[in-house]
């Protein structure tokens, strides 16, 4: 039987796994945090308390996932790993799957080979 940190991880990947929206903070006027920004910090969680389990999860996340859920899974791998998110920033470059973004009140729209390439660049930012 799995334990309780192993079913959160799942449900982190799986809300990450069908995210339509990028966002890093809370968002809106209203600061309000996002289902997948919660998610995304439970798996960031997760590789500092059991990085074995959640890296699997998040490398699952980066082949399988949608387009925001796999910019969150090069993101993750960014902060543990800088060679390996490096890598996937230039793997996921050519990706014309769009999702939103938000950045505080601002929202907008971009393909994850934009993001990717931003990332890459040094200009976007969690």
């Amino acid at each position: 039987m799995s334990g309780t940190w192993e079913r959160e991880l799942d449900e982190a990947a799986r809300e990450l796994d069908r995210a339509d929206t990028l966002a890093f903070g809370g968002v809106g006027l209203a600061g309000q945090m996002l289902p997948a920004t919660e998610a995304y910090r439970r798996l960031e969680q997760g590789l500092r308390e059991h990085p074995e389990a959640a890296r699997k999860r998040v490398d699952k996340l980066l082949r399988k996932g949608s387009p925001a859920g796999r910019a969150y899974a090069a993101t993750l791998l960014e902060a543990v790993d800088p060679a390996a998110g490096r890598a996937a920033w230039t793997w996921l470059r050519d990706d014309d799957g769009e999702f939103t973004t938000f950045s505080g009140c601002l929202m907008g729209r971009a393909t994850l080979g934009e993001y990717a390439a931003d990332r890459l660049a040094g200009h976007a930012g969690n």
